[in-house]
């Protein structure tokens, strides 16, 4: 077991510390493929699960998003959207991450995502405050994708806890009554104002120390 014996508060990444995908990033992508909003996201998160889980490289996926629109999957037109794709989730909440940051001096503080492998690549680049975090389990990294509890058993036996040592933060309730089902505490984010009481309860009260 870890000689750290704080708490962890487990973090999703977008929806949570991230914004979500850029408003009309899904448009932008489905004209370039001269095809309809509604086929392209279709298709678009149909053929999304192995390349989270980092079953799938990019260029597959891609590829088979443009089949599945009938449309050719030439080496430009698969770079143009994974590069367009990976800017429209690279935005993040500022305030967000400052309450991050600044929570590593109460409890340890780990991330638990589901992104792609490359995608993660450039976020990391992009955010070098995560580096500090104490753990970051990126899908398509470890293989394995929220839901699945292998997800969340990873980030168990990589900061070598167990399971009731963590709360998980995820604005997703499907996501949250995973992590449940393994053990772990949960939150369905909504607002950092809603969250702060609840870490704040769910952490153990510092004892002062005598003069």
């Amino acid at each position: 077991m870890s000689t750290d014996h704080r708490r962890i508060v487990l973090f999703d990444l977008f929806g949570v510390i991230a914004r979500h995908q850029r408003p009309g990033a899904l448009e932008k992508m489905a004209a370039r493929c001269h095809t309809s909003t509604e086929a392209f996201t279709t298709a678009y998160w149909i053929h999304r699960p192995p390349y989270d889980a980092g079953r799938q490289t990019a260029s597959a996926y891609w590829t088979d998003v443009l089949h599945a629109l009938s449309r050719p999957a030439d080496a430009d037109t698969v770079d143009e959207l994974r590069l367009t794709d990976i800017d429209s989730w690279s935005r993040v909440d500022d305030r967000m991450v400052t309450y991050v940051r600044d929570l590593r001096n109460r409890a340890r503080v780990a991330l638990l995502s589901n992104i792609p492998a490359d995608h993660a690549d450039v976020f990391l680049t992009a955010q070098p405050w995560l580096h500090d975090l104490d753990h970051l389990a990126f899908s398509g990294r470890i293989g394995a994708a929220k839901p699945d509890p292998a997800a969340f058993r990873h980030c168990v036996v990589a900061l070598r806890a167990t399971p009731a040592e963590f709360l998980f933060v995820d604005d997703r309730e499907e996501n949250v009554r995973a992590a449940r089902a393994v053990g772990m505490d949960g939150h369905v984010f909504r607002s950092q104002d809603d969250l702060g009481p609840v870490i704040d309860a769910w952490l153990p009260t510092p004892v002062e120390r005598s003069g």
